[in-house]
């Protein structure tokens, strides 16, 4: 402070680094106490509004029982140094309160200098201030642990936790601690965002086309192609954990990608489709025909209820991909008795609802065309179990008795239950056993109850179909 450069023992170089920030930052010496930011009739919803509002029963499970134990206290606080929760120690806490070391205060480097809440949220790394490393006298009495906990999904800095004492220092275990809480926290944070990912390309899945990009509101691309990364342009890419992320246009729908291609970009209300120009415009049309008395399609993300008539009609074009007559589907339908009149009055009202997405001469399915049916055929030749499982969801329209559709709903049946005994694991199994195919699938049933231990909630279900089955 006298501007002399110690001849003996000198500061760490991050504690030099934030005294000069501090002292830029105009903090005096003789600072008595942390400014107050919050009242408390505002702390409550600044803490609900707070991503880390969820994650305090998991870090007060981390930390706070040791941090007591050992005379400490827990601080939490937000991106901006502001404490929101703190527990710990009774002792420590009636110091804290003398110090503005107390909820609602702030304890960035900007309002008391160097410490380890605010020095951590500066560094963005745990940082240990001792004793009188803290650059305002009033803390020469405290020494503390702070890391900052990242958003996984805009690489932000969400807050820091941070563990203090009225000691000069604190066990070296503290540092590698409070370290490990905050990553715990964030390795929380990034499973419910892949969750949340799952959700939003189940949701606009049918809207991604091949060369298309789904894309969160923070610019993370969570489906489509992989983009190439030429040198030019990498500054609007960054790869973090394998995943690519974009720099989204603050104004317009018109995005620049990082391979020099223009796109579009279009809200989806959570998410964003990025399309480059000059891919075809073709429709996209997906069916849902599988394990449901309600069939349905999307086009162009558009859902469309479809009667019984019409879903055995599509069902059977989504097979026959080349098409098929009108006679061919009068006898697929009504077989000998089928009038091809009829079929053409069908068809005319299947167009009104499909529009573009239904050819004709001979009728068929135009553009991106993906159907359940389909997919489980294909999970089938490869023999991806695990596929075959998740996406059967039961018998081909259940309610037709159109020939053509039986036929394919009993093949497709046997199929999916003779491969899943054969190949299928236990997960798989008990996925089948969710559908109405084989939810009483004695054979199936068996094979849960062998496979699983006696206190397996899969187990317990099992042994009672089979017992009701008896």
């Amino acid at each position: 402070m006298s501007g002399n450069t110690p001849k003996e023992e000198t500061p760490r170089t991050v504690i030099s680094a934030s005294w000069s920030r501090s002292l830029a930052a105009g903090i005096h010496p003789g600072v008595q106490a942390a400014p107050l930011v919050y009242d408390v009739a505002d702390i409550g919803d600044a803490r609900s509004a707070h991503p880390l509002s969820e994650m305090l029963p998991l870090l007060s499970h981390t930390v706070l029982q040791i941090a007591d134990e050992a005379a400490h206290i827990m601080v939490i606080t937000d991106a901006d140094g502001h404490i929101l929760w703190r527990d710990g120690h009774r002792d420590v806490l009636r110091h804290g309160d003398m110090i503005g070391l107390a909820d609602g205060f702030a304890w960035s480097e900007e309002a008391v200098g160097t410490n380890g809440i605010g020095t951590a949220l500066a560094t963005g790394r745990p940082t240990s201030v001792y004793s009188a490393e803290h650059l305002i006298e009033v803390l020469h009495h405290w020494s503390c642990v702070g890391a900052p906990i990242i958003d996984p999904d805009t690489g932000d800095v969400l807050g820091c936790i941070d563990i203090s004492g009225t000691t000069e220092t604190l066990p070296p275990a503290t540092v590698a601690l409070v370290g490990a809480a905050a990553r715990l926290a964030e390795s929380h944070l990034t499973l419910r965002m892949r969750e949340a990912d799952e959700r939003i390309r189940a949701r606009h899945q049918s809207r991604l086309r091949a060369s298309g990009l789904l894309v969160t509101p923070s610019g993370r691309v969570i489906g489509g192609e992989r983009i190439a990364m030429p040198g030019s342009g990498a500054e609007r890419i960054a790869l973090a954990g394998g995943e690519q992320r974009l720099m989204l246009p603050a104004n317009g729908d018109r995005l620049v990608l990082p391979d020099g291609r223009s796109a579009r970009v279009e809200s989806l209300g959570d998410a964003y489709l990025i399309m480059p120009f000059g891919v075809s415009d073709a429709p996209r049309l997906s069916l849902t025909l599988l394990g449901t008395d309600h069939p349905y399609a999307e086009l162009d993300g558009v859902r469309v209820p479809l009667s019984l008539r019409h879903a055995e009609i599509v069902a059977l074009l989504a097979l026959y991909g080349r098409g098929l007559t009108a006679e061919q589907l009068s006898f697929l339908l009504y077989g000998d008795e089928g009038n091809p009149v009829t079929i053409r009055a069908e068809i005319h009202r299947l167009r009104a609802q499909l529009s573009r997405a239904v050819a004709a001469k001979p009728y068929r399915l135009v553009g991106e065309v993906e159907a359940d049916l389909l997919s489980v055929r294909r999970a089938l030749a490869k023999g991806d179990m695990r596929v075959v499982a998740r996406l059967y969801q039961g018998p081909l329209l259940p309610r037709s008795e159109a020939p053509a559709v039986r036929r394919e709903r009993d093949e497709l049946d046997a199929r999916v239950r003779a491969e899943l005994l054969a190949k299928g694991s236990i997960d798989d199994l008990w996925l089948y056993a969710q559908t109405a195919s084989g939810q009483d699938d004695f054979e199936v049933l068996e094979r849960i109850v062998a496979d699983t231990g006696s206190n397996d909630h899969r187990n317990v279900v099992a042994r009672i179909r089979l017992s009701a089955d008896v």
